[in-house]
């Protein structure tokens, strides 16, 4: 059998009526309990890093937009 790393969360998991399965894997999750983590907002970020983001998600003509172009991009895409 293997071991369960959160064993108190596993227990209530348990209590809660999930499956033993269920409740092992979200005990044996590294960051078990937290939820997501905090992006930047995209005003905060640098022009290149909006353009590697804006590159990543193929939007055109992205070479020739200024900051505020590649931030309204980002967010109409």
């Amino acid at each position: 059998m293997n071991r369960i790393k959160n064993e108190a969360q596993y227990e209530a998991l348990r209590d809660k009526g999930m499956s033993k399965q269920k409740a092992a894997r979200i005990a044996n999750t590294p960051d078990s309990g937290v939820k997501g983590g905090h992006a930047s907002t995209y005003e905060e970020r640098t022009k290149d890093e909006l353009y590697q983001q804006a590159k990543k998600v193929g939007i055109k003509g992205r070479s020739n937009m200024s900051k505020k172009e590649l931030i309204n991009a980002l967010r109409n895409n």
